[in-house]
């Protein structure tokens, strides 16, 4: 590769996601971040979109908090989040739509999040939508176990110890857990 060929690199990656990093910064001084046209999205092509689209961006996550709302003392959380830069904020707010649930909002000054986590929705919604449109990929386990644990949750299982016990080995083996 020549040096020609690095800059254009180090320009593309400088428009990308956060950017160069202050080392990156403090190392190619001459960077011109490569323009990126803003799409205007007006709709969600497939719903098969959403699926691929969660496959790589979406998360199925689990929050396990203490509480003294129960007599088991912690509270099992399910939430369906999408993150990404503000300029796509408005495909967030497409995919909240296209699922009839959720909110979406400003994470910080970048980043912007589609997020839902009501159980009913979990339920109604988000686990049957995934059901006919499925996600691909390791993404695809990460669903099927935070189906389980809302299972779980959903014949009051999380309630006893030993539930309680099985959600959190479940969670223990998710997302970035994964092997």
């Amino acid at each position: 590769m020549n040096e020609e060929g690095l800059q254009q690199i180090i320009n593309i990656r400088a428009s990308m996601n956060w950017g160069l990093s202050d080392l990156q910064k403090s190392e190619f001084i001459n960077y011109k971040p490569v323009y990126r046209q803003i799409i205007h999205y007006t709709d969600i092509p497939n719903l098969n979109w959403i699926a691929g689209f969660s496959s790589g961006e979406g998360c199925f996550l689990v929050s396990i908090t203490n509480s003294n709302r129960n007599k088991i003392g912690q509270v099992i959380q399910l939430t369906f989040k999408i993150s990404q830069h503000n300029r796509d904020k408005k495909l967030l707010e497409l995919i909240a739509k296209c699922l009839n649930c959720g909110t979406v909002y400003s994470h910080s000054e970048n980043a912007s999040v589609f997020k839902m986590a009501k159980f009913d929705d979990i339920t109604k919604k988000i686990i049957p939508f995934f059901n006919q449109y499925p996600i691909l990929g390791v993404k695809n386990l990460d669903f099927i176990d935070w189906c389980n644990i809302a299972t779980f949750i959903g014949e009051k299982e999380h309630l006893n110890h030993k539930g309680l016990s099985n959600i959190k080995l479940i969670k223990d083996r998710m997302n970035t857990k994964r092997k």
